[in-house]
């Protein structure tokens, strides 16, 4: 195993850039959420969807300008740092720490669970291809970026084309009936669904620490991020659109209810389709996750935030693979543990999904002060701002887990000083 200090290796395309950040976004919610939030405020469930997706414009392009201005590895440590001083970078780095090693081996467990609903799998198979796609990821971003982008490409054509074409075979089946009443439970669950999927539109965070990366940061990242926001929204309007028409979400469980929607137009086909669609789309989250992870970590160490150790790249691929090699035990231990454990996936994503708005929290707040007040764009900032400070309000208990990250971050600064 070989290292050397040199800089990060300038290959991403904007196409490559763009499959990575919906690979970081669409992850399993669009299998589940479109019927659970269609449960709770009927069709009205669709201004919910509409509505984040609107909201998530401001959120996506504010990063994207922060990344093209400030092409760092780093990402949201690096602006906060710029904005606040070195100890807000480094105590920002070290709230990433509380997000993948946590959310990837949960990701992996949801991925791996389709399949078993697909192919029978005992509990222990289950553990074994969850531990499989962990394995699969942490390779292809060992090898390179241009190669995981090549992957990435792959991935989310084929998660695209099938679920576009299932969301198609069901259109025969949409009844205007369906919509109406359009909302029949009020207006308050078109707003409880809106906090509910925040999750379904986190990930845009991940790909600012591939900045370093791209070909043309100033000209790609925007790209990328635009054709991102454009296709996620298509998808996800698409599956909810059908998901209402059709009634599937009036079944009693939402994999099985999605399962029916599809088998409307697919038939006995309709069980394939959403395993294969729900290992897909969580093996893109956890692809792009640990490439944005690695980065930030080796980014860390560049700045002496982090131990040195982890200031090096592959001579050979230029990839943070040291990074990768460690954090290989620690997600498969997680693994093992949250099976042997069996705790309750549901509660284990939200620590993960807290970190990443408190993180957006300060990437909003370090952009009000690193970019320009003039014109349209430091309204996005603003309302971004006001939109994860509130949606952080619905967090609950959880809510304090970024405070105790922060606080050993804090704690481990001032003893770095001494």
């Amino acid at each position: 195993m070989s290292g050397t200090k040199t800089n990060l290796k300038a290959s991403i395309s904007w196409v490559q850039g763009a499959a990575l950040t919906i690979g970081a976004v669409l992850g399993s919610g669009v299998l589940i959420l479109p019927v659970a939030t269609a449960q709770l405020a009927g069709p009205a469930a669709l201004v919910s969807w509409l509505l984040m997706g609107l909201l998530s414009i401001p959120l996506a392009m504010t990063l994207g300008q922060l990344a093209s201005r400030y092409p760092d590895a780093g990402g949201i440590a690096a602006y906060a740092r710029r904005a606040f001083g070195d100890r807000a970078g480094a105590i920002t780095g070290t709230l990433f720490l509380g997000t993948v090693p946590v959310g990837a081996p949960v990701c992996a467990l949801i991925g791996a669970n389709y399949l078993s609903a697909l192919f029978d799998l005992s509990s222990r198979q289950v553990l074994l291809v969850a531990l499989g796609m962990l394995l699969i990821a942490i390779f292809f971003n060992y090898r390179g970026i241009q190669l995981s982008g090549k992957v990435q490409v792959a991935v989310i054509g084929v998660v695209a084309a099938v679920l576009l074409a299932a969301v198609f075979s069901a259109l025969p089946y949409i009844e205007e009936k369906a919509f109406f009443p359009f909302a029949p439970h009020g207006i308050v669950p078109i707003g409880v669904s809106m906090a509910m999927l925040f999750w379904a539109f986190v990930g845009w965070e991940m790909v600012v620490h591939l900045a370093e990366e791209f070909e043309n940061p100033v000209r790609d990242i925007p790209l990328s991020l635009g054709v991102s926001i454009v296709i996620i929204n298509i998808m996800y309007l698409s599956v909810v659109f059908a998901t209402i028409g059709t009634d599937a979400y009036l079944g009693p469980a939402n994999a099985t209810a999605l399962a029916g929607m599809i088998g409307r137009g697919w038939g006995h086909w309709a069980g394939a389709i959403t395993g294969i669609l729900g290992f897909l789309t969580c093996y893109g989250t956890i692809h792009t996750y640990m490439a944005g992870f690695s980065r930030l970590v080796y980014a860390q160490a560049r700045q002496g935030d982090f131990p040195e150790y982890f200031n090096s790249l592959h001579e050979k691929f230029q990839t943070p693979h040291r990074v990768l090699l460690v954090l290989l035990p620690i997600v498969v231990t997680v693994l093992i543990m949250s099976e042997w454990l069996n705790l309750e996936i549901g509660l284990l994503i939200q620590f993960p999904g807290t970190i990443f708005i408190a993180l957006y929290i300060i990437g909003m707040a370090a952009a009000l002060k690193l970019l320009t007040r003039e014109g349209f764009g430091h309204y996005f900032v603003v309302l971004a701002l006001i939109m994860c400070i509130a949606i952080y309000s619905f967090t609950g208990w959880i809510g304090l887990y970024p405070f105790i990250l922060g606080g050993l971050g804090w704690f481990a600064q001032s003893i770095k000083r001494k």
